[in-house]
């Protein structure tokens, strides 16, 4: 078979991929973990089903990174990349330097010569950008301020990266071993010999034509490709701007992860936007799924068992060094509540950059075998542990942190004879109580988010901040003179448990419930709570009802649909909860009957009336109306011959 080795070697990759990711994904863990596993698993250290082609594989998974950040900048417009100019500028120059700093003085401590000192630092100042951006995607954080920071962070180092590569034959020159540098340095940063301002106008003239390019000419060849109606050619135009783009930041001496995220932001005001991104998201996922395999790959499991308390110390310490200065320019930059320590554990672990720098330093003899290789294993081992902080973070701190934010005390409830209590003062129960309030009637508002209540008592609204899951609490609140309590809190359970004390000790109270789902509308209903609401659906059926206008749907006739199938639904959820609490099979098969059926129902009872003045949304029954009447008026007023 033609190439048996290359399918051989890519099923073992995607095989280890298809069973470990779903695998540690259903632990709870995130897929940057599960990839790092299956990467340790059939690598040389353990089954030994990969590795002497590892090098070339993880060249080729780099790709995934150029792609990821295309995406990113795809979703990034330029004036919000301007307005971030002090983090990527202020905060990623600080993070470097006094990272670099702070490394170097450990490793003149650990009897390293000054130049090898500054070269560990700069190798080790330096963050992982393809699990920052996995992770910050992955878990919806991009958006968020310490994720946004990260990320912005890594794009200063990455601009970074050139420079160290500059400065480490100079180091390596005290030493007396700079020929060898030189001439590196040329292969790898540039293929183009040009001298000084030469080189720095050429390097001016290709960002400004990738901006004009991406800005200006760009439109036209994603517009008359689309019109073609081949996505196969839409895709190939994509990636061939990718890797042509790649290819000259890599000819000039720049990071093409750069260059391609430079050419994701000038793109972010296209047309195409969004199409460029569905295009070019698979190819990302798997790319980057391969490096992080390749990563774990190359982890030298033999190396770490001959000194594996040495080793783990150098990593720890490494980490929390990392840690401690992040943590406090963090601070220093105003990030609070939380932000500050996600911040820090993102960018703690090492880079994938630092595999090409430690290559580069022993190259130019900076670094021994033995140092290198264990470098190499204290990078790959950080990287490796980049999960494990941030569910660290995610599941011990974070929760520490949300209670200490609201360790606010409670306030003292007025005593009241309003009649109404609304318990939970959100989204979904502001509206409840502006409509009461607008129809002057007396409601007393309690919500256990001090946050939001500190907001809207901005807005003028007087509510009170306490948990009415404590009887004391709804005491407090009058409940002795309500008439209606509204249970529109978000929280599941608090609310069942505010519903069972309501039915317990003041029955003769009528409770109006949110159900967040179905199964929290039969909890109530198994409560016998007077009138329970489902939060999304009459939103969710007036949005329908305005879908069937625009599908051509009359006014009338979406007003009708959208009615009749509410009738039904509502009566179908009553239905169902007698089956849900004797028989969960015939609860199923019941379900999916209700749902074949719905569809008929509609039809045969379109000209139903369900109510005896339907007619008077009828258009057509009012003309008719009209002209019978105009058609008797005439007969009764029509000479007699």
């Amino acid at each position: 078979m033609y190439n048996q080795d290359f399918f051989f070697q890519a099923m073992i990759y995607l095989t280890a991929a298809v069973v470990m990711v779903p695998l540690v994904k259903k632990l709870g863990l995130g897929s940057v973990l599960g990839y790092l596993a299956a990467g340790i698993i059939i690598g040389p250290s353990a089954l030994g089903l990969v590795g002497f082609e590892n090098g070339r594989v993880m060249q080729f998974a780099e790709f995934g990174v150029i792609l990821m950040l295309f995406v990113i900048g795809l979703e990034l417009q330029p004036s919000l990349l301007w307005k971030m100019r002090r983090t990527i500028f202020g905060l990623g120059s600080l993070q470097v330097f006094i990272t670099v700093i702070v490394i170097g003085g450990i490793a003149l401590l650990l009897n390293f010569k000054i130049n090898r000192a500054v070269a560990i630092g700069l190798i080790f100042a330096l963050s992982s950008t393809a699990i920052i951006l996995q992770t910050l995607t992955e878990k919806g954080l991009l958006q968020n301020n310490a994720g946004r920071s990260a990320f912005l962070v890594t794009l200063f180092q990455d601009i970074m990266v050139v420079p160290m590569l500059a400065i480490i034959p100079l180091l390596a020159s005290f030493d007396g071993k700079s020929t060898i540098a030189g001439t590196t340095l040329n292969r790898i940063t540039t293929n183009i010999e040009l001298d000084g301002w030469l080189h720095l106008l050429f390097i001016i003239a290709v960002i400004a034509l990738i901006i004009f390019g991406g800005r200006f000419i760009s439109r036209y060849f994603f517009r008359l490709i689309a019109e073609t109606g081949m996505h196969e050619v839409f895709t190939a135009m994509a990636l061939l701007m990718i890797i042509g783009i790649a290819l000259a930041m890599h000819e000039i001496g720049l990071s093409p992860a750069l260059g391609t995220f430079l050419a994701g932001v000038v793109l972010a005001d296209n047309e195409y936007r969004h199409e460029l991104e569905t295009t070019i998201n698979p190819f990302k996922g798997l790319l980057i799924g391969l490096f992080f395999i390749s990563v774990g790959a190359s982890i030298n499991i033999a190396l770490f068992l001959q000194k594996p308390l040495m080793i783990l110390g150098f990593v720890l310490l490494l980490t929390l060094v990392k840690f401690i200065v992040l943590f406090i320019l963090a601070r220093y930059f105003r990030l609070r509540k939380g932000h500050d320590y996600l911040f820090a554990f993102l960018l703690a672990p090492s880079s994938e950059f630092a595999f090409v720098l430690i290559s580069f330093s022993k190259q130019n003899q900076l670094f021994d075998e033995p140092t290198a290789g264990l470098m190499l294993l204290m990078v790959t081992l950080s990287m490796a542990i980049s999960p494990l902080l941030l569910i660290f973070n995610e599941k011990a701190l974070s929760p520490i942190m949300t209670r200490k934010q609201n360790k606010t005390e409670f306030d003292l409830v007025e005593s009241s004879d309003n009649p109404v209590i609304i318990a939970g003062f959100g989204r979904f129960g502001l509206v409840i109580g502006r409509l009461l309030l607008a129809n002057n009637y007396k409601v007393t508002i309690i919500d256990s988010n001090p946050a939001n209540v500190e907001i809207l008592r901005k807005f003028g609204f007087k509510l009170f901040y306490g948990d009415v899951t404590r009887p004391q609490v709804i005491e407090q609140a009058g409940i002795k003179h309500a008439k209606l309590v509204i249970l529109s809190m978000a929280e599941y359970d608090e609310a069942l448990q505010v519903a069972d004390y309501l039915k317990k000790n003041y029955p003769y109270v009528k409770i109006l419930a949110r159900a967040k789902d179905i199964y929290h509308a039969f909890e109530f209903f198994k409560r016998n709570v007077n009138i329970v609401q489902q939060e999304v659906f009459d939103s969710a059926a007036g949005l329908g009802e305005k879908a069937l206008v625009q599908l051509g749907f009359s006014r009338y006739e979406a007003y009708r649909a959208t009615r009749t199938f509410k009738h039904h639904e509502k009566q179908v959820l009553l239905d169902l909860y007698a089956l849900w609490k004797e028989d969960e099979s015939r609860f199923i098969q019941e379900t999916r009957r209700f749902s074949e059926q719905l569809s008929e129902i509609l039809q045969a009872e379109k000209d139903y009336l369900i109510h005896e003045t339907d007619y008077a949304w009828n258009a057509n029954s009012i003309r008719e109306e009209a002209e019978l009447e105009k058609t008797s008026k005439k007969t009764k007023t029509k000479p007699k011959k």
